[in-house]
């Protein structure tokens, strides 16, 4: 395993670290003072319509993506370092560089599944970062854990699908520019094999039926960053047979392919979110005096620093190593890997986050410092892309399997 970064993974590093500097983090109280003065909190504040200017004037663009036709072209294992620093700034630097969720998994999926006019309708306008997306998959009313549980029903009827279910958390559906839904429901309820009943069908947003009812909250967050995470309505929405992605009954398979990336991609995030919890709590404690003696001066911040920097070193390494074995083995070879990201990854980093808003007392929980709004998130990817205690489960039982006593 050698992570030493090649040459263009190190030219755009030292780029995006500049961009960061430049244009983001200057950024972020331009972005909240427009936010606030727009007639929808939902709707893009213009100075993100220029950070992306600037970053595809700067070669920082669809950086996730490894199809060369599509995207930069870079394995997991280039994307790792950068991916990292946008999560410094989570709710700017992804959007900017058009390397956010839920659009990369869907891009994804596209690129991958997706017929030659899906591609040329929804992949061509998400690429370029015209319009937005989003993922309906999580159903309110089932363990959505568990994929094979989701109710939604789609029904073929003569040259179309009738879509009926209720969707809900379904990120970036708030934003004005999503234009397209990727929903997963059921072709075949009754079928026996329980990971063959789903498939995914395209629905542009003002499709007839189509309700967003209302945003979902994230720890009292409306996440108006990302597009909100909505509940959303298909009341018989009808959509062309061409709109099925892929096969009818493939929908389990397209989102265990989409799920792969999707994680340790938030994982990298992850690991920037911990950087920049660690130097605010540095500089804070520098600057912050208690008791007659710097903050920096007491022992217990002092663990707290050094405990934080040991978790992410070690994190960076296991991210690391995952994104090249789904480089050279593929995700197949690498699920072991993969889940144990997700457990470990998201878990520090809460615990990171929860103590740099301790150290920063009252203004940990507010809204002049990012942390607050920094640990909703990580808490919630305990939950989100297979909660903690699924990638456990599975892994524990692959675990066992190599220990089990052979058969008599």
């Amino acid at each position: 395993m050698d992570f030493g970064f090649d040459a263009r993974t190190e030219e755009l590093r030292e780029k995006l670290l500049a961009f960061m500097d430049e244009h983001v983090y200057p950024a972020e109280a331009v972005a909240e003072e427009q936010r606030a003065a727009l007639d929808s909190p939902w709707s893009t504040p213009p100075v993100v319509r220029e950070l992306k200017a600037a970053a595809r004037e700067r070669g920082l663009w669809n950086l996730f993506l490894p199809d060369a036709e599509h995207g930069a072209g870079l394995t997991n294992l280039q994307y790792a370092p950068l991916a990292e620093i946008t999560g410094r700034s989570p709710q700017l630097a992804p959007t900017a560089t058009n390397c956010a969720a839920p659009d990369t998994g869907n891009m994804e999926v596209l690129a991958q599944f997706g017929s030659a006019e899906q591609r040329e309708r929804w992949l061509k306008p998400l690429l370029a970062g015209e319009i937005r997306s989003a993922f309906a998959m999580t159903e309110p009313e089932v363990a959505s854990s568990d994929a094979t549980n989701i109710e939604t029903r789609i029904r073929r009827e003569g040259d179309e699908y009738v879509i009926t279910g209720r969707k809900w958390y379904i990120s970036g559906a708030m934003n004005p520019d999503c234009a397209v839904f990727i929903v997963m429901g059921k072709t075949d309820p009754d079928g026996e094999d329980i990971r063959r009943q789903q498939s995914m069908v395209l629905v542009p947003r003002d499709t007839p039926g189509v309700e967003v009812r209302r945003a979902m909250t994230v720890y009292g967050y409306e996440d108006h960053w990302h597009g909100g995470h909505a509940e959303v309505l298909f009341h018989d929405v009808r959509v062309p047979v061409a709109n099925l992605i892929g096969e009818e009954g493939g929908g389990f398979a397209i989102a265990q392919a989409r799920l792969g990336p999707g994680r340790i991609h938030h994982c990298m995030r992850l690991i920037g979110m911990a950087e920049r919890a660690i130097e605010l709590m540095c500089r804070r404690a520098n600057a912050r005096t208690a008791f007659g003696r710097p903050l920096a001066a007491q022992g217990v911040v002092q663990q707290w620093i050094a405990d934080a920097r040991v978790s992410v070193e070690q994190l960076r390494l296991l991210v690391l190593k995952t994104a090249w074995l789904m480089d050279t083995v593929g995700n197949r070879g690498a699920h072991t890997e993969i889940q144990a990201i997700k457990i470990a990854v998201p878990r520090e980093v809460v615990g990171i986050l929860d103590r740099a808003v301790q150290l920063h007392g009252a203004g940990g929980v507010s809204q002049d410092f990012p942390l607050a709004e920094l640990w909703a998130g990580a808490r919630t990817l305990q939950l989100a892309d297979g909660p903690d205690e699924v990638h456990q489960r599975s892994l524990a039982r692959r675990e066992l399997k190599r220990f089990a006593p052979a058969q008599a």
